[in-house]
């Protein structure tokens, strides 16, 4: 690829969209790789976590490619959109968990992919917003859909209407990251969490992201149906035996790929 670095080390991998002399915008090439990149790891059964940073000290990802969309018809346009959807939707239903690892500007584009993650880690310098009311257009890879189902909709209005720049310390505040780290500590921060999500029951966590994702555009009681049907398969196989067995026996257990 000639965009996208993928590291593995044990059982997480690590993605780096890798253009720093665009801060990482996303071109149809970008999105390309991306995609190629999550269905590849989606099937990978020895990857339990994932990472998603952007090379360089300045951007996780700056936004979609200004200068590819420039001269867009609307129906490229429509077109484009519908491919970043693809990628976003493909990100966030990938079964293992996925870490963002914001080491800078996430505009745009940028912030939709963090969005498209199960949680969002920040750097100290990180910038946040949807600012392409700016450009005369609005967000086209979910950002006015996603953004208002994590920080509410009259926040989440605030940033689309007004184009906005946050930094990390209000993305804290509003909930739209989970935590805030100095950037020389961000991807070790991210690293750890993977590491402990990687200690657990592969099977026990990939459900538990198949029922949040799922159960949240349920109502209570249908989400809480579902996760009982979740919850029942985890008796299926032997995952849920060693656990168990692990815990009465004061041993750590020991899961299988």
């Amino acid at each position: 690829m000639n965009n996208i670095l993928i590291e593995k080390d044990n059982n997480i991998a690590t993605v780096t969209i890798n253009r720093p002399k665009s801060l990482n915008a996303l071109n149809k090439e970008t999105l390309d790789e991306l995609l190629v990149c999550f269905h590849e790891l989606s099937q990978d059964r020895q990857t339990h976590a994932i990472i998603i940073t952007g090379s360089g000290e300045k951007a996780f990802v700056a936004g979609a490619d200004i200068s590819y969309m420039q001269s867009l018809t609307a129906q490229e346009g429509r077109a484009f959109g519908k491919l970043g959807h693809l990628v976003m939707h493909t990100i966030e239903n990938t079964p293992q968990p996925v870490i963002a690892a914001v080491n800078g500007f996430a505009l745009g584009g940028g912030c939709e992919l963090a969005l498209s993650c199960d949680m969002r880690f920040a750097s100290d310098n990180a910038k946040f917003g949807q600012p392409e009311v700016n450009l005369g257009v609005i967000p086209g890879f979910g950002g006015t859909q996603r953004l208002p189902r994590l920080i509410g909709k009259g926040l989440a209005n605030e940033l689309l209407f007004s184009g906005n720049i946050i930094d990390a310390t209000e993305a804290l505040r509003i909930g739209l990251v989970n935590r805030v780290y100095p950037l020389d500590e961000l991807l070790g921060e991210c690293m750890k969490l993977a590491q402990t999500i990687c200690s657990k029951g592969p099977v026990a966590v990939r459900l538990c992201k198949e029922a949040v994702n799922n159960g949240v555009e349920m109502d209570l009681g249908r989400g809480c149906t579902y996760e009982a049907d979740l919850f029942g398969l985890c008796f299926a196989g032997d995952e849920q035996k060693e656990g168990m067995a692990a815990f009465l026996e004061k041993r750590k257990p020991v899961f299988k790929s």
